[in-house]
């Protein structure tokens, strides 16, 4: 699914003597969705400590570690018909910065084809976490409903989420596994509607391999996902804001609602030469199987 461009909100971009000539900032939409799961039944058995009792309300962030933070950012593509994503180092880089003083270990990676992004993920599954609050993913690609793009070739979301069981991982085991995904998942666009405004006056426990999870998509299955050349993608910018803002002052389900609300009412696309991708809107899509919620607590960045 090829890009399409847009200016900026509506506003005119104002050359700050930065911008090189014929450099304007655009929104442009990433051409993702669930993917059906492929891992089967498992039958083997698998054990593993839990960090705290089966009645606790929130999950432990009290580790030695907070964990790690992988970052696959794919800007140049060897696929027919797909664009180079211009602004998506601006995601990566907030991004980067925002997980880096939450105190992850950040790692980043851009431009892998689908063998080396598949074989980064389970380099990292495979890791000791045991010292480790819990796991974060952002990926920053081209989408399509069900699959995600690498340079070279699409891949499904469960090649990214199954590593990371709890069969699979068992070191983060009954900890929060996250999944930040700005990629589209179709090509249809939200016109969206005007609205007027009203106001009125520790005994051991078993978990499902697939329990702890939460996964972020920037928009709903079948529609597109915006992103500005400048700025970096409407989700992303909402979400390093909310994160910076207040990532230690409410839960991650709570900071996610804001974040829904500043995609869904501040970005509005502007394409005025083009009708049919003119003034549309976006919204995140937020699945979760977390059984707790996650509240970041301070810890020295590392």
């Amino acid at each position: 699914m090829s890009e399409v461009s847009a200016k900026e909100n509506g506003v005119p971009v104002v050359d700050d003597g930065n911008n090189l000539p014929g450099d304007v900032e655009t929104d442009e939409p990433d051409v993702l969705g669930f993917g059906s799961s492929s891992a089967g039944f498992r039958n083997r058995k698998s054990v593993a400590k839990m960090s705290v009792d089966a009645g606790a309300l929130f999950y432990k962030m009290t580790h030695k570690k907070r964990g790690v933070c992988l970052i696959l950012n794919n800007e140049k593509f060897f696929v027919p018909g797909l664009k180079d994503r211009s602004g998506t180092q601006a995601d990566r880089d907030n991004l980067r910065k925002t997980f880096k003083d939450l105190g992850f270990e950040v790692i980043t990676h851009d431009n892998l084809t689908c063998s080396a992004t598949i074989k980064e993920v389970k380099e990292v599954a495979e890791r000791d976490h045991s010292d480790c609050d819990c796991f974060v993913m952002c990926v920053l690609s081209h989408g399509e409903e069900g699959v995600i793009f690498a340079t070279d070739a699409p891949y499904k979301h469960d090649q990214i989420f199954n590593p990371f069981t709890a069969d699979n991982c068992p070191t983060l085991a009954g900890k929060p596994k996250m999944f930040f995904l700005q990629a589209c998942q179709g090509s249809r666009l939200d016109a969206g509607l005007t609205m007027a405004t009203q106001v009125d006056s520790s005994p051991s426990y078993k978990i499902p391999v697939h329990a702890d999870f939460l996964v972020a998509y920037s928009t709903i299955p079948g529609f597109y996902s915006w992103r500005n050349t400048g700025k970096g993608s409407w989700f992303v910018q909402a979400l390093v804001l909310e994160l910076q803002e207040s990532g230690m002052l409410y839960d991650i389900l709570t900071l996610l609602t804001f974040v829904n609300r500043r995609v869904a009412i501040d970005f509005e696309s502007n394409v005025p030469d083009n009708t049919l991708m003119h003034a549309k809107k976006q919204v995140p899509f937020i699945t979760f199987m977390l059984t707790r919620l996650v509240k970041f607590s301070f810890k020295e960045p590392s």
